[in-house]
């Protein structure tokens, strides 16, 4: 009998011994995470150049929480590591490696569109990089642009001979070369338009020619010299080896996107461009029976233009003449004298009427991230954006976020909204670094006259390191 009580009791103290350690377990979880949380609200109010209100320093750590309960005010987000500071969340090359996707990379899959599932998102701050200085005026930023904000000089020592762009002190030139543009695009133009017989030799024929698709555009002069011309442009070109040629002709002030001609139809209706340019696109139009070409014909308008250029250099090289030949058949096989009428794009198509107009857009669910680097626009505008995020059950703090990321320091943002939505984004104001510039009542909506529209101004900030860097 004595030997069953000590057995007993030995195993009272190993429960107990047991549960103690549980508990000292989810005491440290509890606190260790709390102070995490902490530490990253910390690393987000490292600011420079605004800010530095006392009340800050006395927030508690239930303002890391990015729910919104009704009297929650967040003080600050977490600043995202300076290796993010050029991240585009669904064009983020580890994100696929992560995830191990299986994507079929002749058909180009891996430059398409992957997003992160909502756990694997940065909610966070971009931050701008060191040294960081508000972009040049327009129309100087066509032909310079600050190296220090997209340091990446490789492709200026890349494509030294085809003088794409010069480094030249603490900015760098683009002197309107490329792979075709021997004597610059301006002449290239000039020349194209020869070829066509537009009056004058002027591209746009009058008014005719009003939207031109760019594909493979590298840092984008042909859309940028056409701007002259009265001549809009949409340059697209992969997030690829030269990753930031985008990021280039966005910092000039271009109008461009990052895509691929893949899988996926581009997000463009149907009938919007006048004209198709391809200048060395290193496209193959024959893959697939020419599928690519008839993704070409959906957005070309009838009468439209596909303008194909190689260097000379290949005028008589066997396989390109093959490749021109096949081309030349095809495309007559598909009657482009005589555009086909689709109707390729679901829902209420108003960004037609804007094509239609000789302007610009895309198709895209504010649910996922845009297809643009960090600080591309200077001007933001969205109407009723935040209730018809909440209406599809996004995100409205992810919507948020993801327009400080793409907007440019001292940029500028529109909202027109309900007055509930505009209430939302005043909240977080003070978080994000934006301060109001005014609010008025929409006093020209028919449709409600709760409408709001707020006005709003994103500080220029750096992080602590930055203007350690700088001093």
């Amino acid at each position: 009998m004595k030997g069953r009580s000590e057995g007993g009791q030995k195993k009272k103290v190993i429960a107990l011994v047991c549960v103690v350690a549980l508990v000292l377990v989810c005491v440290y979880l509890f606190y260790g995470s709390s102070d995490h949380r902490a530490s990253a609200i910390e690393y987000g109010r490292k600011l420079g150049l605004g800010g530095g209100d006392e009340d800050e320093t006395k927030q508690d750590d239930s303002s890391s929480s990015f729910g919104l309960d009704d009297g929650f005010t967040p003080r600050s987000f977490p600043v995202c590591d300076d290796k993010h500071s050029e991240l585009i969340p669904c064009l983020d090359r580890n994100l696929i490696y992560q995830m191990r996707l299986k994507l079929d990379l002749s058909l180009m899959e891996h430059y398409e569109r992957h997003c992160p599932p909502s756990e694997r998102r940065f909610n966070c701050l971009i931050p701008p990089p060191n040294g960081y200085k508000v972009p040049i005026k327009w129309p100087k930023s066509r032909d310079e642009v600050w190296k220090v904000n997209i340091p990446h000089t490789h492709l200026a020592h890349e494509k030294s001979d085809q003088n794409w762009m010069v480094v030249k002190g603490d900015k760098i030139n683009f002197p309107g070369g490329g792979t075709h543009f021997h004597y610059g695009a301006d002449k290239y133009i000039a020349s194209m338009a020869n070829m066509l017989n537009f009056p004058n030799n002027v591209f746009n024929n009058g008014g005719k020619l009003r939207t031109v698709f760019d594909v493979g555009c590298g840092v984008a002069s042909f859309g940028g010299y056409l701007l002259s011309s009265d001549i809009l442009t949409m340059s697209l070109a992969p997030n690829d080896v030269h990753q930031n040629q985008i990021q280039f002709a966005l910092e000039r002030g271009i109008p461009a996107s990052l895509g691929v001609l893949g899988t996926k139809r581009l997000p463009y209706p149907s009938r919007s461009f006048e004209l198709a340019h391809c200048s060395r696109c290193r496209i193959d139009w024959l893959q697939r029976d020419g599928i690519l070409l008839l993704e070409l014909d959906r957005v070309l308008r009838p009468g439209g233009y596909f303008a194909y250029s190689s260097p000379e250099a290949y005028a008589q090289d066997e396989e390109d003449l093959r490749i021109w030949r096949e081309m030349s058949a095809l495309v007559e096989r598909m009657c482009w004298k005589i555009a086909a009428k689709r109707n390729q794009t679901d829902g209420p198509n108003t960004l037609k009427l804007i094509y239609d107009r000789g302007l610009m857009g895309a198709v895209h669910s504010w649910c996922e991230a845009f297809s643009t680097y960090p600080r591309t626009y200077d001007l933001l505008h969205g109407w009723d954006i935040i209730s018809d995020i909440k209406k599809k059950g996004c995100s409205e703090v992810d919507l948020l976020l993801e327009m400080d990321r793409i907007l440019r320091p001292s940029g500028f943002i529109i909202i027109r909204d309900k007055q509930r939505a505009v209430d939302l984004v005043k909240k977080y104001l003070k978080a994000l670094h934006w301060e109001e510039v005014g609010t008025k009542i929409d006093s020209d909506s028919d449709q409600d006259s709760d409408n709001v529209v707020l006005v709003v101004q994103k500080k220029l900030w750096l992080t602590s390191e930055s203007l350690r860097d700088m001093e």
